[in-house]
């Protein structure tokens, strides 16, 4: 319950913020691989956040994401991204958050969001997780809204 408490209340927040300034918010959907000390996992999940436009080319801001391995590890993230704008369509960044689920370890990737319409977009992302001990690697796929 206090994963869901503190997740509903990151979202609330992205997503009352952007009435206050210039950007984009978006939801979506993702999926993709995990991999840690010789194991593989599907994972899943979603994810809200807001960009906020630093200038023509630059843009910033919060993110709040769940996954799982739909086997009892979830991730609940609340971090941001600072990327760049390519071309009309295209977004690349940097991100990192802290998850606070299990173990409050902090996080780390890139990826590539590109515009399939005035709507909707598609992404690419790798993220790296900081345990004690053994590192995970995720690597996915998201659909999503922008508003």
């Amino acid at each position: 319950m206090k994963k869901i408490l503190i997740l509903a209340s990151a979202a609330a927040a992205v997503i009352a913020t952007p009435a206050m300034a210039a950007g984009e918010g978006r939801v979506e959907g993702r999926a993709g691989i995990a991999w840690a000390g010789g194991a593989e996992d599907f994972i899943g999940g979603v994810a809200t956040g807001y960009d906020f436009d630093l200038g023509e080319t630059v843009f910033a801001g919060p993110e709040v994401s769940y996954d799982t391995d739909f086997e009892g590890a979830d991730l609940v993230n609340i971090g941001g991204r600072l990327g760049a704008k390519v071309g009309e369509k295209g977004k690349l960044y940097v991100a990192a958050a802290y998850d606070v689920a299990d173990g409050d370890e902090f996080n780390a990737g890139v990826g590539y969001q590109h515009s399939l319409s005035e709507k909707l977009y598609g992404k690419v992302e790798y993220r790296r997780y900081f345990y004690n001990g053994t590192d995970a690697n995720v690597a996915g796929v998201g659909f999503g809204l922008k508003f």
